[in-house]
């Protein structure tokens, strides 16, 4: 993942901004009894980007995987829409407490641009959807120089979106967030279509670690600059965890990039082992005894 990578992580600034008191409310409106569901993964299982995570001769790579980790950013569906066969086959590898968050393919938000993409759209969720229980959520990315000129077909997509299934909206553009009352419409958009908002941690881009949760759920793609710092940021994000929790959320989705992805398992080992101690939770480590092989 190379959006917001910086040649000088140690001249970053990657103290985490204070949360709104509009998050707050959120969270305190739709507070509920009982634990936090909590999934944490990387965004890819292939050998090629993880090298050195799996034991020698490992030849099911999500088979492993998937008893390592309890969920997947699955950036795979963004080049290519799923067919129902392949959602199939990789819900019935998975233990039954693991989860996938499929990207919306990029034929939609990319070369689309969210126009005319109703066919396109039905024929990506008739196939997610055979996740069933193990489906967490779909995220929509998108690219780049989408700019909020574009709001009302945003806005479009959205309200005509299949009600009932999951989705999380990732905007990238910095123009979203560099005007207030641009960003605030955007949010109440994600409110009033129950849209949830992905939190992005990137050494390059700052302005997109925003932190306004739009549901009682955090998605948050963080991603890691190949630099001793990593490991300190995530320490903040745990802390920052612990007080949504107390405040009311819900869910939290967690996904760990690097630049270099094969250092992923490991940061993501260590962010597991404080959000444990921290939230008093018993989520399993990768690589710690953990594998069937």
């Amino acid at each position: 993942m190379k959006f917001g990578q910086v040649s000088n992580p140690e001249e970053i600034d990657f103290s985490l901004p204070p949360t709104p008191q509009e998050t707050f409310d959120l969270l305190k409106a739709n507070k509920q009894e009982g634990s936090l569901e909590i999934s944490v993964g990387c965004a890819k299982w292939n050998k090629a980007d993880l090298k050195g995570f799996y034991p020698r001769g490992i030849k099911d790579e999500l088979h492993y995987y998937s008893r390592q980790f309890n969920s997947i950013e699955l950036n795979a569906t963004f080049y290519n829409s799923p067919s129902k066969e392949q959602v199939i086959t990789w819900k019935e590898k998975t233990p039954a407490d693991f989860k996938f968050f499929p990207k919306i393919p990029q034929s939609i938000s990319h070369y689309s641009r969210l126009i005319n993409t109703d066919e396109k759209v039905t024929a990506f969720v008739d196939s997610a959807v055979l996740f069933e229980e193990k489906l967490g959520m779909a995220f929509l990315q998108m690219h780049d120089n989408y700019k909020p000129k574009d709001f009302d077909r945003l806005e479009d997509f959205l309200k005509r979106f299949p009600k009932g299934f999951p989705l999380a909206v990732e905007v990238r553009n910095e123009e979203w967030f560099s005007n207030k009352e641009i960003s605030q419409k955007l949010y109440h958009l994600l409110e009033n279509t129950e849209v949830t908002n992905v939190l992005v941690d990137t050494a390059g881009r700052r302005d997109i670690v925003h932190m306004r949760l739009t549901t009682p759920i955090a998605f948050i793609r963080y991603v890691g600059a190949n630099h001793p710092s990593d490991y300190d940021r995530l320490i903040q994000w745990v802390d920052v965890i612990k007080t949504w929790r107390d405040a009311g959320l819900q869910k939290l989705y967690f996904f760990i990039h690097q630049n270099i992805e094969l250092e992923s398992p490991l940061l993501a080992g260590h962010f597991i082992t404080h959000l444990n101690k921290a939230l008093d939770v018993n989520l399993k480590i990768p690589n710690k005894e953990n594998s069937l092989f």
